[in-house]
């Protein structure tokens, strides 16, 4: 049998693995993640060929170092910058990443937001927890009358529109090419006209350095003042500074981050500036009524996490007999 690590693995993902053939592994389950700090056996250093992990392990190269036989490295995101892409290549180990797995549950999440943003949901809720009656800051708008702005209509984006689009909204599209299946309902403009015109944005693109912070100042600037910005992506896009800046000086009305927050603490002497400067901006955003946060829960869903399990198993059988699946590597 081929040995096996998985880690950062959910007691619902290994049920539903109990129940799943895995019988040509040796699967051995962590509820931890893998990083330069984990205990391993000499077993587990000289005989695993697969590792199974999340975002949240952190694949250095001292990591590698550890395994004598790794062959794979499969990572239970779209994203894979938690492993060391070029020392994998050096060492030929192929890394494969799960896409498409959540374009239902994201969507859903998504619609979510809109409604919670829209309709000062999580703002009236926490009022009331605390005994406090403000109705006049709790009326909201019906997104039928609103126009949502999705920015890549891949598999994803695609189910945003879709959903928009049920709920009566008017839809704004913008990405390299477009998609057939939502053209009838989805007006594709510049990137630029998309900021101007929606009153919601939400981004599903990949990312790549040309990427970062590709919401800043500047665009920020020409959104509506009532407009929201919404980011389950990649936490990259968005310039945390001027998002801050644009929602507390009303060039924006608020929005959404469904972001992974690392725990790192504030007076670690070991803190770059940048990571600093990102803990003090988090907590500075989360203080604003109309920014709501989540902890990268978009995806979570009980389908989407045994949709990865299932297609990383397909992908890893794949290898085996020289299909190249999902391959980052």
């Amino acid at each position: 049998m081929i040995k096996m690590l998985m880690f950062d693995l959910k007691e619902s993902e290994k049920q539903f693995l109990n129940g799943f053939d895995t019988s040509d592994f040796e699967i051995t389950y962590y509820k931890e993640s893998l990083n330069k700090n984990t205990k391993l056996t000499v077993t587990e250093c000289d005989e695993t060929v697969i590792l199974s992990t999340f975002v949240t392990s952190d694949i250095t190269k001292e990591v590698l170092d550890k395994f004598k036989n790794l062959r794979i490295i499969v990572n239970r995101s779209v994203c894979y910058n938690n492993i060391d892409i070029a020392e994998c290549r050096k060492r030929n180990i192929a890394v494969i990443n799960s896409t498409g797995y959540a374009a239902d549950a994201v969507s859903q999440f998504i619609a979510g937001l809109i409604l919670a943003l829209t309709r000062n949901i999580v703002k009236a809720s926490e009022n009331i927890k605390k005994g406090i009656s403000q109705f006049e800051k709790y009326e909201g708008v019906n997104i039928n009358n609103l126009s949502l702005g999705v920015i890549g209509t891949g598999r994803t984006g695609s189910a945003v529109c879709e959903i928009g689009h049920r709920l009566g909204m008017k839809i704004y599209a913008n990405d390299f090419t477009i998609n057939k299946d939502i053209a009838e309902f989805s007006e594709y403009v510049s990137f630029n006209d998309l900021i101007r015109q929606s009153d919601i944005i939400t981004l599903h693109i990949p990312y790549s350095k040309d990427c970062y912070h590709i919401f800043s100042d500047k665009q920020f600037e020409i959104m509506k003042e009532t407009s929201y910005i919404i980011n389950v992506s990649r936490g990259e896009f968005i310039d945390l500074t001027a998002l801050y800046n644009a929602v507390k000086k009303g060039k924006i009305k608020g929005g959404a981050l469904d972001i992974l927050t690392e725990e790192k603490d504030i007076f670690d002497k070991n803190l770059t500036r940048q990571e600093l400067e990102e803990i003090l901006i988090k907590q500075k955003l989360s203080d604003l009524s109309d920014i709501i946060i989540t902890p990268a829960i978009a995806y979570d869903t009980k389908e989407s996490l045994e949709n990865i399990l299932i297609s990383n198993f397909h992908d890893i059988k794949d290898y085996f007999i020289g299909r190249k699946t999902n391959r980052i590597v």
